[in-house]
């Protein structure tokens, strides 16, 4: 029965969208497999870090999505490879990684990012990983 539903809305958004035309450039930045988007919210988020900024080791508890906008920021989640990332360049969390890097690469210049959150309808963004 999901899957009927979540076929049904997807073929509603398909033909919803107007089509692109033919000279139009189309870049995929990222795509990943939902399994069960029941009791669930997408939340998108502009932030700007002042130069120099960081932010402590955290979770969102989501599958997020940063796209960066300008300048360039420094993430990696736990366990992982540190990543530094600039204008067009996507980094992706799952709701149980922890975010232990994020910050501005730079010292003198913003940055300015998207992040796009799917996670539990009504839950808080961010928590403290410690």
């Amino acid at each position: 029965m999901k899957v009927m539903k979540l076929l049904a809305a997807s073929l509603v958004l398909v033909f919803s969208i107007p089509a692109f035309a033919q000279d139009d450039a189309v870049k995929a930045l990222f795509q990943r497999d939902v399994a069960d988007v029941t009791n669930q919210e997408i939340l998108v988020l502009e932030v700007t870090y002042p130069p120099g900024n960081k932010s402590s080791s955290h979770r969102h508890n989501a599958h997020t999505i940063v796209y960066v906008l300008e300048g360039s920021v420094t993430m990696a989640v736990e366990g992982g490879e540190i990543k530094t990332l600039g204008p067009g360049e996507v980094f992706y969390e799952s709701p149980a990684d922890v975010h232990s890097v994020s910050a501005n690469a730079s010292e003198t210049e913003p940055a300015k990012i998207l992040v796009f959150f799917l996670k539990g309808k009504g839950a808080a963004t961010t928590e403290s990983a410690g």
